[in-house]
């Protein structure tokens, strides 16, 4: 079966014809280093990290660029407001994402450019849309001139009069719809040279810039989160279109983590950030969770949700294991038909799961019955499914496959959780004196608790 994925711009599902038969180039836009990554800002890493590995598996040689936006708005205002460096801030949570990448098993890229380290590049595509008419300078400034690019909004659907960018109107703007493509220097900043002067550059530059250098003017898959449709990925595509170049040719976006129907707070994003979650499930198990919805679907998080996630998963390494100590050994095999149809439609990773779990459900029956031989083929069948969805128990990446661990995060959850429970009835009842007393029971245990719109949450602080 041919895959098929959902084209945001074409709005329908596609057959996947690579540009160049036997490659598959893709780019996916990457953290934007202001903090401590949290489980909203990895789901994407680890949604395209199947995609990668299923072009791999189907005998594609992938060419995958994740880029790192190392200066922006934010970097430096939080930068600032801490008195550190920009650099030096960027740098701090540039590898805590990294780490966070690499706890959920996600594959390193072919390549992770910078944005500070392609400034050349980008002053050279300034200067190819200033030729082509579609950008002006003022004032220091470069911008986008939007209406001369008649296919703006194709990509999201916006009507040019409804167009609002998001920023601030320079002096020399001359329609509000423009978009940034240089910021002058301003005192404080970081600033390169340019023919129009020293400065930034603007954020849909970069991705521009180094999408076309490393994976040419024409690609495969671009990939983000939805919520950068617009404008970042309109502007993308705006101005590698409006000088000539094809750009990507399919364009992939997943969902949003939720919580309570919105979209995840940097209030709550610091609660769940990864090291907090990884102290109540294993890597793999938060993987599994952040990668069983479909791509293209919220993901509504609950520390419910996250717990039966973990228990779905130890029930399929169970089985592994269980195989694996009765027969010695239980290699890699084959995935099944119906596995694959699933991922071929659109990465369809919930039909996927339940191949997997129906095979398990085979193979626990086959040990019942003392068919060692059919447990260890349906076994086979599971880790390479599971490998594809990059969490194969066996795996050397997870290391140790003793769950001793997971038992006793899911064993403290359910203590730390009645006792919260005690305190949030304590608090109801107005019962000062009770409350305070499980909050410094539990803070003397290192729990640190965090009370939030949905209901208090707790982490282990750090060290414990």
């Amino acid at each position: 079966m041919t895959l098929r994925l959902y084209d945001t711009e074409s709005r329908a599902v596609r057959d996947f014809e690579p540009l160049t038969p036997g490659q598959a180039s893709v780019y996916l836009c990457g953290a934007t280093v202001q903090g401590e990554p949290h489980v909203g800002h990895v789901r994407s890493g680890v949604a395209f990290d199947v995609l990668r590995r299923w072009l791999g598996a189907k005998g594609l040689d992938v060419l995958f660029v994740r880029n790192v936006t190392d200066i922006e708005d934010k970097i430096l205002r939080k930068a600032a407001e801490a008195g550190r460096p920009w650099w030096e801030w960027a740098s701090t949570y540039e590898r805590a994402f990294n780490r966070a990448y690499d706890a959920l098993g996600v594959l390193p890229p072919s390549v992770e450019p910078r944005a500070t380290g392609h400034i050349t590049q980008m002053i050279e595509l300034i200067q190819r849309l200033i030729d082509a008419g579609h950008a002006y300078a003022a004032d220091g400034d470069v911008y986008f001139d939007v209406l001369s690019y008649p296919e703006y909004g194709a990509l999201s659907g916006h009507r040019i009069e409804d167009v609002h960018q998001g920023e601030s109107a320079g002096l020399g703007k001359r329609d509000p719809r423009d978009f940034t493509l240089w910021k002058a220097e301003k005192p404080g900043e970081p600033s390169w040279p340019t023919p129009w002067g020293r400065g930034r550059p603007g954020w849909h530059l970069e991705c521009s810039a180094m999408a076309g250098f490393y994976l040419g003017g024409t690609f495969d898959i671009h990939c983000g989160g939805m919520d950068l449709v617009f404008p970042h990925h309109e502007n993308e595509m705006a101005q590698s279109r409006a000088v000539g170049d094809g750009f990507a040719r399919y364009w992939l976006h997943n969902g949003w983590v939720t919580m309570g129907g919105e979209k995840m707070s940097k209030s709550l994003g610091n609660v769940l950030s990864i090291p907090n979650v990884l102290a109540r499930v294993r890597p793999q198990e938060l993987r599994y969770y952040l990668g069983s919805a479909h791509y293209r679907s919220m993901l509504e998080y609950s520390d419910d949700a996250l717990a039966e996630a973990a228990a779905a998963y130890r029930g399929l390494e169970s089985f592994v294991l269980k195989t694996r100590d009765r027969a010695g050994e239980v290699p890699v095999g084959a995935w099944t038909d119906a596995f694959a149809e699933a991922l071929d439609d659109d990465l369809g990773v919930p039909k996927a799961l339940a191949e997997i779990h129906r095979k398990r459900s085979e193979g626990n029956k086959a040990l019942d019955n003392g068919d060692l031989d059919a447990a260890v083929q349906i076994a086979s069948q599971i880790r390479s499914m599971l490998g594809i969805l990059g969490v194969d128990p066996l795996d050397e990446h997870w290391g140790s496959t003793d769950d001793s661990g997971s038992a006793a995060l899911a064993a403290l959850d359910v203590l730390v959780g009645a006792d919260l429970e005690r305190r949030t009835t304590a608090r109801v009842e107005k019962n000062w004196a009770v409350a305070d007393e499980v909050r410094d029971r539990l803070a003397a245990a290192g729990v640190e608790v965090t009370d939030t719109p949905n209901g208090p949450e707790w982490s282990l602080k750090a060290g414990q």
